[in-house]
C-alpha cells in the first residue's frame, strides 16, 4: 500500500502523519539496536567498540589529548573519536545521535538531554609576562577597568558569563577582539594584544611555558562543565569506560 509520508505542500517539507509514525518506528529501531548491543557487550566482558565524544573547544587540546593517551592505554580494544564543536553543534550532534556524549560548558538540560556535572573550573585574568598587570599575586575585578580585553564571540555561554561577571561588578573593559575558541584568544594575550578571563585549567601548560601569566580573581569565578548525552541512550562498554575514566580525580580535579 502507497503511503504518503512528506507533505510537499509546505515548504520546507513537513512530515505527514504516517510520516511521523514511521520516524517514530525508526527511531525505536535505532534504540532496540543499541540496547541490543549494549547487552551483547556487556556479555563479551571486554571493553570494545567505538565511543563517538562531541567536545566544546575549550575544554583544550592538551586535556584531550591526555584523556585519549589514557583510554587508549588501558582499553586497547576501544575506540575514541572526538570532534570539536561550537557549543550549539555538541547539543546537535548529541540529540542526532552522532555523538553519544558531548562536552560543554554551562551544559543545559531538556526533555532530550540529560547533564551529568563533571567539573568547576576556575576563571582567572590571563596576561602576557610582560603586561603590566602581570607581577600581581591577586587582582579585583573592579582592577580590570579600562584594559583592552579579548573576549569569546558574544553568542557563546562563556562569553555571556564573563559580560555578566564584569556587568554585576560595575567594570567595563575595552574589547578590542573576540574569537570563538581558546587557542585564538590565548595566542591574542600572548603577544600583548590585551588580557583576558580564562578558565585555569587550559593555561597551565601556557605558564609553564612562559608564554602566560595567570592571577587569581576576586571575588572568584568558576565555569561549570558538564557530560551531556540523551536520556534513553544505551552506552556501550567503550562509552561506560570513557565516562568511568572522566569520573577520575585526574580528570575532575
Amino acid at each position: 500500500m502507497d503511503v504518503l509520508l512528506f507533505d510537499r505542500t509546505t515548504r520546507p517539507l513537513t512530515l505527514t502523519p504516517a510520516g511521523r509514525l514511521y520516524l517514530d518506528f525508526c527511531k525505536d529501531v535505532v534504540r532496540r539496536r543499541q540496547e541490543f548491543d549494549a547487552a551483547l557487550d556487556q556479555m563479551k566482558g571486554e571493553v570494545e567498540g567505538t565511543v563517538r565524544v562531541a567536545s566544546i573547544y575549550s575544554v583544550g587540546l592538551s586535556e584531550m589529548t591526555r584523556l585519549e593517551g589514557d583510554f587508549a592505554n588501558r582499553f586497547p580494544g576501544a575506540k575514541l573519536e572526538v570532534d570539536y564543536l561550537r557549543p550549539e553543534k555538541v547539543y546537535e550532534a548529541v540529540l542526532a545521535d552522532h555523538a553519544d556524549l558531548g562536552l560543554a560548558s554551562y551544559p543545559e538540560q531538556s526533555k532530550d538531554i540529560r547533564v551529568i556535572p563533571w567539573r568547576q573550573e576556575r576563571m582567572v585574568v590571563a596576561v602576557a609576562p610582560t603586561h603590566t598587570l602581570a607581577p600581581a599575586t591577586s587582582i579585583e575585578v573592579k582592577q580590570l577597568r579600562g584594559h583592552h580585553f579579548i573576549g569569546f564571540d558574544e553568542d557563546l555561554p562563556i562569553s555571556r558569563e564573563v559580560s555578566r561577571y564584569l556587568r554585576d561588578a560595575g567594570v567595563d573593559v575595552a574589547t578590542v577582539m573576540h574569537f570563538d575558541n581558546i587557542q585564538m584568544i590565548k595566542e591574542a594575550v600572548a603577544i600583548g594584544s590585551g588580557i583576558s578571563i580564562l578558565p585555569d585549567r587550559i593555561l597551565r601548560p601556557d605558564v609553564e611555558q612562559g608564554r602566560l601569566k595567570i592571577i587569581p580573581l576576586e571575588p572568584e569565578l568558576f565555569r561549570p562543565l558538564g557530560i551531556v548525552h540523551l536520556r534513553k541512550k544505551k552506552f556501550n562498554r567503550a562509552a561506560q569506560s570513557f565516562l568511568q575514566l572522566l569520573a577520575e580525580p585526574e580528570a575532575v580535579g
